[in-house]
């Protein structure tokens, strides 16, 4: 910091000078929320593929098995 500095350091609030607890990396899970929100639209999609390709494995199933 240079001197001529209007706000001394002694008035800074104390938890600027506790030292800060190492952050952890964001989860998984997180990071695929925060992707699903920012490509919505891709991830839809995806979703909407991923179920129309569940229901038909089950529906085939159902119907070789029956």
């Amino acid at each position: 910091m240079s001197q001529s500095s209007p706000i001394p350091e002694a008035s800074a609030p104390p938890a600027a000078n506790a030292p800060t607890a190492p952050t952890r990396p964001p989860s998984f899970v997180k990071l695929a929320m925060r992707n699903m929100v920012r490509k919505r639209g891709k991830s839809l999609y995806h979703f909407g593929l991923t179920v129309v390709g569940l229901l038909t494995v089950l529906v085939g199933l159902a119907y070789l098995t029956r």
